[in-house]
């Protein structure tokens, strides 16, 4: 693993802990930063770590935006681009492109 992924985690993880602290476990802002820790754990092919992210962030912006918006379309793809790469996976067809 690269150091700047090491690194870009670390960030990630704080910033998630600091909003859920300031704004609330249920705001945007926390769903922003889940979604982009899962960003970056599926381009690490760290799957099953991304998953319960994009979960936790399509149940915020669903909740707080509604399900046309923007920021939930855009998760909503990226956890589907997630799944079928677990499922690739799983049917042993994991290929780096």
């Amino acid at each position: 693993m690269s150091f700047s992924y090491i690194k870009t985690s670390v960030l990630y993880q704080r910033a998630l802990t600091i909003y859920e602290q300031v704004l609330g476990s249920h705001h945007p802002d926390t769903a922003q930063t889940l979604n982009n820790l899962a960003n970056l754990y599926t381009d690490q092919s760290k799957y099953e770590k991304a998953a319960p992210l994009y979960q936790r962030a399509l149940v915020i912006y669903e909740q707080m935006l509604g399900s046309e918006h923007p920021s939930t379309k855009s998760t909503q793809a990226n956890y589907t681009d997630l799944l079928q790469k677990m499922e690739q996976k799983t049917a042993g067809g994991d290929q780096q492109t």
